[in-house]
């Protein structure tokens, strides 16, 4: 449980180090937890790929470039991470259909039913731990990660 006392400057950057604190272990635990979600689809999947597949799900066909957009990243780390989804057969590369000299990268029917499997577990899982939290204790951590996220 992190305790933060209220009161002027001291008080908030006391605030700042705990938030930074909580989030530093949220990511680590995010990490680990996205290792063994990517074992899950696949045993060559790595952590980094699985977030890839999991935007590619959410997101629908997008072009490489999109991809390196959406996550910020240098072109040849997706490029090679969408070389690696492609031979693991959980990604394919479709012709645009607005584009013919264009490509776009999709899940296979693999792909999918492998990964919804898995986020329907995670789901599962996450409903559990959030049981005993209120409604309005859920809203509130939603509205306040969205608003991280902004930020971020």
């Amino acid at each position: 449980m992190v305790e933060v006392t209220n009161g002027g400057e001291g008080g908030r950057r006391g605030a700042e180090e705990a938030v930074e604190r909580e989030l530093a272990v949220l990511f680590r635990r995010a990490r680990s937890v996205s290792m063994s979600l990517a074992a899950k689809v696949h045993p060559g999947l790595d952590s980094a790929a699985y977030g890839l597949l999991v935007l590619i799900d959410d997101a629908g066909p997008l072009r490489g470039s999109d991809v390196v957009e959406r996550l910020g990243l240098d072109k040849s780390t997706v490029s090679r991470q969408l070389g690696e989804l492609v031979s693991l057969g959980l990604v394919e590369r479709v012709p645009d259909p607005s584009d013919g000299r264009a490509r776009l990268v999709q899940l296979t029917p693999v792909g999918r039913e492998r990964l919804h499997d898995v986020r329907s577990e995670r789901r599962r899982q996450a409903r559990e731990h959030f049981s005993s939290w209120p409604t309005q204790d859920l809203e509130q951590l939603a509205r306040l990660l969205a608003r991280l996220n902004e930020v971020l």
